[in-house]
């Protein structure tokens, strides 16, 4: 099974994806190690996917969180 997060815009739109990992702890590692960059370059939600199925989407506003 492989993760990713895919990274959408302030519009909604998606902005990229994230590379891929083993696991949904490495994937959520990568995440939070950079979601304060991703968020100051325009990236408002994340999705973090399996296998293509989303498993889960947040936002990465500290007022949302």
């Amino acid at each position: 099974m492989t993760f990713f997060w895919v990274l959408f815009d302030t519009a909604g739109g998606e902005a990229g994806r994230s590379e891929e990992f083993a696991d949904q702890e490495s994937a959520e590692a990568w995440l939070s190690e950079r979601w304060p960059d991703l968020r100051d370059s325009g990236v408002e939600e994340v999705a973090l996917h399996a296998d293509g199925d989303e498993r889960y989407r947040m936002s990465l506003r500290e007022d949302d969180a």
